[in-house]
């Protein structure tokens, strides 16, 4: 003679007195676990527009545009949730910690895939020599006051943190050729390389 397990009796005992598991969705709204990991949902506030959230999503589901002809220039994020697996990395990276959260939302469903996605914009600093992409306003900002007094020694955060609290009135617009003063302008590694190599050997060795 077989005997029932006794798991499954004390599982059934329990669903006659305290009722079915399944909750009464759509028909009543259900409450998800504290660490359920719903839709992705990007917060202008935290976000910086580091696209660290980008870089680290193994589906490939944040697309990053830059517009430099834009006025002013903005870097665009979009996050396409109907193809996203819900890893959490993007929350894991961000670098603010409130940047992108997974929310508790689950009810995903749409008749338009185009839908399906949430965008964030930020605004952009570019190169004030040759208008290559240097970072996002907001990403530089949050450096400097990461860094603090630390900050004083890379001259685009300074300059970058300077604007942001209105120290100091912007350098007046410096024509070519490069020259020293350009150092205290917005430039791309490349371009402040170039403005070093001038200042200290020199038109001629910095050609070579």
């Amino acid at each position: 003679m077989r005997y029932p397990k006794l798991r499954e009796l004390k599982e059934a005992i329990k669903a006659i007195i305290k009722g079915p598991y399944t909750t009464k969705f759509p028909y009543e709204p259900h409450v998800p676990q504290e660490k359920f990991r719903g839709k992705p949902e990007f917060y202008e506030k935290d976000c910086v527009g580091c696209c660290a959230c980008a870089e680290v999503c193994p589906a490939k589901v944040i697309d990053v545009t830059d517009d430099t002809k834009a006025k002013p220039p903005m870097r665009r994020l979009v996050l396409h949730f109907d193809i996203c697996i819900f890893c959490g990395q993007c929350q894991a990276s961000c670098i603010t910690e409130k940047g992108i959260k997974l929310t508790a939302e689950y009810d995903l469903a749409l008749f338009n895939r185009n839908e399906a996605q949430v965008k964030v914009e930020k605004e952009l600093l570019v190169c004030e020599e040759c208008g290559k992409v240097i970072g996002a306003k907001d990403h530089l900002y949050f450096l400097a006051r990461k860094l603090g007094p630390l900050a004083y020694g890379n001259m685009p955060l300074l300059i970058s943190a300077s604007g942001e609290l209105k120290l100091v009135k912007p350098p007046p617009i410096i024509g070519p050729p490069l020259r020293r003063a350009h150092i205290f302008r917005l430039l791309c590694p490349r371009c402040r390389r170039e403005v070093l190599l001038e200042d200290i050997w020199g038109k001629k060795n910095s050609e070579e």
